[in-house]
């Protein structure tokens, strides 16, 4: 009522005056209100009602601020974010691909150079790397929220953001495939779409069930995952890649501990993986490193090169979000074609089998197999 007089024109106190004085003489005189003019008293009570609503109703309030909540991120700083931010910028192709993945890319006004899954979010205003994002340029898109994840962003970009008043929330290092579905439902919490994360974490966790349903029966492949050709660097036992072979049927011959660590040629020989995997954009680009890889000295000591028993995977292996079951899904079907073939229903009364054409020297003029995965299209990340 008082910040609504403030904002009133000059009527108002000429009649508060008025009334007043006129209250002020008749208690002079002993009387009260009684000998005020009533219906003049009734006339200056409906005007300065008036007045007030009609004050009310054209004074500007105080500019109304989003609804904010406190939540914690995966560092565990505590930070204030809306209750559903509708202007996000994402800072790592991982929690671009899980935003697309909730279906909230409408909300998505901006990513990196690198965030090039799926093809649309090539479209979206690109704020420069994921070392040394453009910090004006995600300010010009004026987000309510900015997503980094502390395994390839920097903690001086988080501190440069709480600086400019703009807040964020970070993700840390998954170390499996559980992890990964995990800190997507928690992505979405924060997004303010629970009930989505729930349905897409229940759908993951269904199709990884059924597949280790399927691999139920057959023994796991030895492979060595390629990360780097030359020098040789694979993936230590736990990272969330070592766990997506576990999941795809296969088993790591690389026993580290560290992360990403250093091979010998030696020491692979040793080992003598079933397997070479590697991750690709395009399965020509990674025939083409397997060729080269067996071209060098000493590889050709191994099985798997001389039996050209490798395995290409998209690069989605690479990224910690949803798509990494998909990911998983292709690789155990190149290792693992058996269990996936579907038995024919036999008919009541099978015809007679014809006998199997033959060389002259008895073996069978076909026995070339080799396994070719759809891989993707995107390019590398710096993960």
């Amino acid at each position: 009522m008082f910040f609504a007089r403030e904002n009133t024109g000059a009527p108002a106190p000429i009649l508060v005056g008025l009334f007043y004085c006129l209250l002020s003489r008749d208690s002079r005189q002993g009387r009260f209100v009684p000998r005020v003019n009533s219906v003049f008293v009734l006339l200056a009570f409906f005007l300065l009602g008036g007045l007030d609503v009609s004050a009310q109703a054209t004074s500007p309030g105080p500019p109304s601020q989003p609804a904010t909540r406190g939540v914690v991120d995966e560092m565990g700083r505590t930070v204030r974010i809306p209750i559903s931010p509708s202007r996000i910028v994402s800072l790592a192709p991982s929690l671009t691909e899980t935003i697309y993945a909730l279906g909230l890319q409408d909300r998505l006004v901006g990513d990196t150079d690198f965030c090039d899954y799926p093809v649309e979010a090539q479209k979206k205003p690109k704020v420069g790397g994921i070392i040394n994002p453009n910090l004006e340029e995600i300010a010009s898109l004026h987000p309510d929220l900015v997503l980094a994840t502390k395994s390839i962003n920097r903690l001086d970009t988080v501190r440069a953001l709480d600086t400019l008043g703009i807040p964020s929330y970070v993700t840390t290092d998954p170390h499996s495939v559980a992890e990964i579905i995990s800190s997507t439902q928690k992505l979405a919490d924060v997004l303010g779409a629970s009930e989505t994360g729930k349905s897409l974490g229940e759908e993951l966790q269904s199709r990884l069930a059924a597949l280790q349903t399927k691999l139920a029966a057959v023994p796991p492949r030895r492979v060595l995952f390629i990360v780097w050709s030359e020098p040789l660097i694979s993936t230590g036992q736990h990272t969330f890649i070592a766990d997506v072979l576990r999941k795809a049927g296969a088993a790591s011959i690389v026993e580290s501990s560290q992360d990403w660590p250093q091979m010998s040629l030696e020491e692979v020989v040793r080992l003598q993986p079933d397997y070479l995997v590697f991750a690709s954009s395009h399965f020509e680009a990674a025939a083409r490193d397997f060729d080269a890889l067996a071209a060098r000295p000493g590889w050709r000591i191994l099985d798997a090169v001389r039996n050209r028993r490798y395995a290409v995977i998209s690069d989605a292996v690479n990224r910690p979000a949803p798509r990494i079951v998909s990911a998983i899904e292709e690789l155990a079907r190149q290792l693992h074609p058996e269990a996936f073939q579907v038995s024919p229903v036999p008919d009541k009364e099978p015809p007679p089998a014809n006998p199997v054409p033959s060389s002259p020297s008895g073996r069978a003029l076909f026995s070339y197999t080799h396994i070719v995965c759809s891989a993707s299209s995107e390019s590398s990340c710096a993960h």
